[in-house]
């Protein structure tokens, strides 16, 4: 990969981190939401036919969370590569990741090879 291509994958990469930021910050918002109403109410959630529960929506939340730590947790690595110079060199084998890879997927840290192990 050339040293433009890098950069621009770099502003990629910053970009989509910012982006996944602003998601968690806004689910955990919402879960914190979710939570307080969930102790100023007394009714029984648990047995409304009305609609889904507290449970339900605190663990759609939970999980969300735990993606967007997951993908900010992954740019980061990426970022750490690019800054260390082994952006586009696979963790396992040290052959040179494709071009193409990394353009469709900024984040991999191995080739298609080592993938699909």
């Amino acid at each position: 990969m050339s040293d433009l291509d890098v950069v621009e994958i770099a502003a990629v990469l910053r970009e989509r981190r910012r982006e996944a930021v602003a998601r968690l910050a806004g689910t955990d918002a919402e879960r914190e939401a979710v939570v307080s109403a969930a102790r100023e109410s007394v009714t029984d959630d648990e047995h409304d036919p009305e609609g889904s529960t507290i449970a339900y929506e605190r663990r759609i939340l939970d999980a969300l969370t735990h993606d967007m730590r997951e993908r900010i947790a992954e740019v980061d690595a990426a970022l750490a590569r690019i800054d260390a110079g082994t952006y586009g060199t696979c963790t396992r084998c040290h052959r040179p990741v494709p071009a193409e890879r990394l353009q469709a997927l900024p984040t991999a840290s191995t080739c298609v090879a080592c993938a699909a192990r």
